[in-house]
């Protein structure tokens, strides 16, 4: 018996991450076996509500599924101002995806996110410590680390810092600021920042972002430990203020003022930097992208 051909179901298909993991996944396995679904729709991909358990099990079956990349989730700075809402996508909807990856003997990704981390993290944050977010996004990654780690099925996840990325607009985070800056600095010349100067947050390239997500899901399970639900990763972190400072590398002119609002509170609460060291002791881990790097690349393609 050959072994089974990989074929992917990726929800979330339309956001910000999956924009371009699916373009990933189709150079790297073919267009045919990469199977898009969203709840909006669009061509070419599906429509799929990550609560409709039945429709799940369904793609699951009729496509012949092996690997799910779950990606749909209410982010952030947008769960907040409905948490219910929040709930029920991030964790019912998790729910509904592992019982029936479980059900077919599917391998299932889903990310976490530095949103796990609450006030009394280390600024310097380690793999293993407390995690008490205070935003409901940051429970509901807490608790899908949780299910990854109890669901008897080979479920990873990556705790993704900030993205960074010029081919999706953001998708309602708390670092949607270091995707807008780009846009208003070339449109505008200005940009009024919702967060403080000096606010520090790990950030990350989404080309990095994405080659991590493939070469965690690469690696043989034996290799993986009891950080496989959420595994740090470090891309690099900058202050606001030091982004705008790159960016004036490129636009000299460029001005950035700073009216921060209730999304200061959340990146008040997060790390300011990420040690990954178990990430690239287990799997290879290194990011390619530093901050001027990222500013080069993003100008460079959104000019």
């Amino acid at each position: 018996m050959g072994t089974v051909p990989t074929r992917i179901l990726v929800t979330g298909a339309l956001g910000q991450i999956g924009t371009e993991l699916v373009e990933s996944l189709q150079n790297k396995y073919g267009h045919q076996s990469v199977i898009s679904t969203d709840v909006r729709e669009s061509e070419g991909c599906i429509q799929l509500d990550v609560m409709d358990a039945k429709k799940i099990e369904d793609l699951i079956q009729t496509k012949g599924i092996t690997d799910i990349y779950h990606l749909a989730a209410l982010l952030s700075a947008t769960g907040e101002k409905n948490p219910d809402l929040c709930w029920k996508i991030n964790v019912d909807g998790l729910v509904n995806v592992i019982s029936a990856a479980k059900k077919y003997g599917c391998r299932l990704f889903s990310p976490s996110s530095i949103a796990v981390f609450g006030p009394d993290c280390p600024k310097h944050a380690p793999q293993v410590t407390g995690l008490n977010p205070t935003t409901v996004y940051g429970k509901t990654k807490v608790i899908g680390e949780h299910l990854a780690m109890s669901s008897e099925i080979d479920m990873r996840g990556l705790r993704y810092p900030g993205l960074i990325s010029w081919k999706a607009p953001a998708g309602g985070g708390t670092t949607d600021y270091a995707v807008e800056i780009f846009h208003a600095a070339l449109s505008e010349g200005h940009y009024n920042c919702f967060v403080r100067e000096d606010t520090q947050l790990p950030m990350m390239y989404m080309d990095d972002a994405i080659r991590a997500t493939l070469e965690l899901m690469d690696t043989p399970f034996d290799s993986l430990g009891t950080s496989r639900g959420g595994y740090n990763i470090a891309g690099c972190s900058f202050t606001v203020g030091e982004l705008v400072y790159s960016i004036q590398r490129h636009i000299p002119e460029f001005t950035c003022s700073f009216e921060p609002d209730v999304r200061q509170n959340y990146a008040d609460s997060w790390p300011d930097s990420i040690e990954d060291d178990v990430a690239r002791k287990e799997w290879g881990w290194i990011p390619k992208f530093d901050l001027d790097k990222i500013v080069d690349d993003m100008l460079e393609n959104l000019k």
